[in-house]
């Protein structure tokens, strides 16, 4: 992966995790996305691991590519 995209608006740990996040700490909760390629990535790693900054707490939503419905809903798609 040479390039992280962080979509805070995507993240399910947004919210409870925010403010323990490095993009929250460093950026407030951006309003686009950000990309991190590896050199950011080690260099965000350095800090986190010195206790500088918090570390990423980005835990992306995974869409399924077979959604399923409740129990007792019927799918017309």
């Amino acid at each position: 992966m040479d390039v992280l995209r962080v979509d805070c608006d995507r993240c399910i740990a947004r919210g409870p995790a925010c403010g323990d996040c490095v993009i929250t700490v460093l950026l407030e909760p951006p309003a686009e996305l950000v990309n991190l390629d590896s050199d950011d990535r080690a260099a965000l790693a350095a800090l986190a691991d010195q206790g500088l900054v918090p570390p990423l707490r980005l835990i992306p939503a995974v869409r399924s590519a077979n959604p399923t419905s409740p129990p007792g809903w019927q799918n017309y798609a």
